[in-house]
């Protein structure tokens, strides 16, 4: 979809990008078809490591930083996230070099359309395709207002805007790091710690002596380093799904993401199962939250010797899974 808006406007003139020099690209997502222009000019930019290692295997860059003759933008879910990648575009292309917009109307793509015309910045479009659409603006616009600026919530935590549960710690998180045993083993890792709300948790437990930080979001990894001062804990920005540990673990901590669109994806939450029990040792124990709803039972049955409930709400359900099923 996103290809399709991008030649339309290639072809129609909407989008012009000058001859030489690098062309950046913020965020796209694995599967996205950036064929319509020279991978050799394509700067890849994204915080997301499965994207970023996607992009990689098929030849394409990453960022190396600026200045760029030229930016498309594709818009993330979140409003202040979008509007925090199009102040940044502003800044890092060259004065008047294009910056395009991309986004699905179900990305919010017409609300970003809505606030940059009442910035009266500059444009052209937007052109309409494949639900979506892409429109053009010119490098060099001051939206400083717009900028990604950590915040500080409830419990001296630092956030940014777009990242999950950036308002308040999630009450899955919550409910989970408040049924975390005492005795919860010497090395443990957070999978998918995003900013450290339960790694913090963690390291309140007596018997900790290390702890590996596994997330995928580099924004996200970076307040965790700041929320998480504590010589114990190491941070890796890494797919939670393929991390390896340098040693087993006694404990694996989590509350998985089960969405990778707006559209729930129970498989991403399963992936996340299998690899937990791969990084534990034998009578390892896995610690998870997951909203009720999804269908976790199955799996973990397979996955693990010994599975319980530890605690129920109406929209979450805890979990405690042990000794780890090896295939013979």
């Amino acid at each position: 979809m996103r290809s399709a808006r991008l030649d339309f406007a290639l072809e129609s003139g909407a989008l012009v990008l000058p001859p030489d020099g690098p062309v950046v690209i913020y965020r796209p997502r694995e599967g996205d078809d950036l064929s319509s222009i020279s991978i050799a000019r394509v700067h890849v930019s994204t915080g997301f490591r499965p994207d970023a290692e996607w992009f990689n295997a098929r030849g394409y860059q990453a960022a190396e930083g600026p200045p760029y003759a030229a930016a498309i933008v594709c818009l993330p879910r979140s409003r202040d996230a979008a509007r925090a990648l199009i102040s940044r575009a502003m800044v890092e292309v060259v004065p008047g070099g294009p910056v395009a917009v991309d986004g699905q109307k179900t990305d919010g793509i017409d609300s970003i359309l809505k606030d940059c015309r009442a910035m009266g910045l500059t444009m052209s479009g937007p052109l309409s395709k494949a639900h979506g659409k892409i429109f053009v603006l010119q490098a060099g616009a001051d939206l400083t207002g717009w900028d990604a600026r950590p915040r500080l919530i409830d419990g001296g935590f630092q956030t940014l805007p777009g990242m999950f549960s950036a308002d308040a710690p999630d009450r899955g998180s919550v409910l989970l790091a408040q049924a975390l045993p005492e005795k919860l083993g010497a090395r443990v890792i957070d999978l998918g710690a995003g900013w450290g709300y339960l790694s913090r948790a963690i390291l309140t437990r007596s018997t900790v002596t290390e702890l590996d930080l596994v997330e995928a979001e580099q924004d996200a990894l970076d307040c965790a380093q700041v929320n998480v001062e504590d010589s114990r804990a190491r941070f890796h920005w890494a797919d939670a799904r393929s991390f390896k540990p340098q040693r087993p673990a006694h404990a694996v901590v989590m509350n998985p993401p089960f969405h990778t669109g707006r559209d729930a994806d129970p498989a991403l939450g399963v992936a996340f199962l299998r690899a937990a029990a791969a990084m534990l040792v034998p009578d390892g124990t896995l610690w998870l939250v997951a909203n009720r709803h999804l269908p976790y039972h199955q799996p973990l049955t397979t996955l693990f010797r010994q599975v319980e409930d530890i605690g129920t709400d109406p929209a979450f359900r805890l979990t405690r899974a042990s000794h780890p099923v090896r295939a013979r």
